[in-house]
């Protein structure tokens, strides 16, 4: 009867302490009542409705019954449907700048770094619902793979399609990489902007100088993490493509310019992270969700239904039994 219902005076409920006092007085009451006659045989007497006079307890349990519903009457039984609604109050846009250059297949990530990236970078996305989200591929020339876009499922379809192709320049562009994010950004309304930029390599392509990108980077004020991917030392990497177009993979030193990558992140206020492992690699981009807040507000909306009126009236309806009962069939008993 009283599941999802609250009360709001549950101190109230100390009243029902009364009933068992109110059992006791009854009889003690009835016993001083009853007059006791003490004979040796009831033969000679003839006995009629005996189970009448017993039933006239009944009158004082629906009383007791009627007490009980009024108690939990007052004590303001109700149930509270709450509705929520939630309010973005600082939207934040992200373009993620992923280097697609061959050195990107290199193995000392699992299965490759391209591979490690995607499925690190998808669970990013999924846990940014209120951000709008961009993707830019660069090697030794960039493009728009995605505009910013609140359409996640769009954005999680482009970054599965991300993969090493011989139509796009060799090399690593750096410069480029990051002025085609900052192009994407730069006429945004969004209170934050934010680009993360990835790669494993020197900047070694591309006409737009790093240094320059990250000047106008900071002028449209969007600031930039920086991720160099690749462990230290050796790494199994693609050096010559065979004739039937498969990767010929070597040991090949890692070489990635940290302090271009440490300048760029200093510059716009960002930070600057090295990746050498999947672990790492997902490290890093849990710490900059935490780091990227998205200001979310939160309304509460509370619509109270009270419960006590039909208590009342069931109590009212006791009471009325009762006096019905002690007027008709229980008279001649009180």
């Amino acid at each position: 009867m009283f599941e999802g219902i609250q009360f709001l005076n549950k101190e109230l409920f100390w009243l029902l302490l009364l009933l068992p006092l109110a059992v006791i007085w009854y009889v003690l009451k009835h016993k001083k009542q009853t007059a006791e006659l003490k004979i040796s045989s009831l033969k000679g007497f003839k006995i009629t409705n005996s189970w009448l006079p017993k039933l006239k307890h009944v009158l004082f349990a629906l009383r007791l019954l009627a007490l009980a519903l009024l108690i939990t009457a007052i004590a303001r039984p109700q149930t509270v449907d709450v509705s929520t609604r939630t309010k973005t109050t600082r939207g934040i846009d992200i373009v993620m700048a992923i280097d697609v250059s061959a050195s990107m297949l290199a193995k000392d990530l699992s299965p490759n770094r391209l591979d490690a990236l995607k499925q690190v970078a998808a669970e990013f996305i999924k846990g940014r619902p209120n951000d709008r989200i961009g993707l830019v591929e660069y090697a030794g020339e960039s493009f728009t793979k995605t505009p910013i876009t609140s359409d996640k499922s769009i954005v999680l379809r482009s970054l599965r399609e991300i993969r090493y192709n011989t139509i796009i320049e060799g090399g690593t562009a750096i410069g480029m990489g990051l002025a085609t994010a900052v192009n994407r950004l730069k006429d945004s309304k969004a209170t934050s902007k934010v680009i993360i930029l990835l790669t494993d390599g020197v900047n070694n392509s591309g006409f737009i100088d790093p240094k320059i990108a990250s000047e106008l980077a900071l002028e449209y004020g969007i600031k930039t993490y920086t991720i160099g991917l690749g462990t230290n030392g050796m790494a199994l990497s693609p050096v010559a493509i065979l004739p039937n177009g498969n990767f010929q993979y070597g040991r090949v030193q890692v070489e990635i310019d940290e302090a271009l990558l440490k300048e760029i992140a200093q510059a716009t206020g960002g930070k600057y992270f090295r990746a050498t492992d999947n672990k790492k690699l997902e490290e890093i981009y849990n710490e900059i969700n935490k780091l990227e807040k998205t200001e979310i507000e939160e309304f509460k909306f509370y619509n109270y239904e009270e419960k006590y009126r039909s208590l009342v009236l069931l109590a009212g309806l006791f009471l009325l039994l009762e006096l019905l009962l002690r007027f008709t069939f229980f008279r001649s008993f009180i």
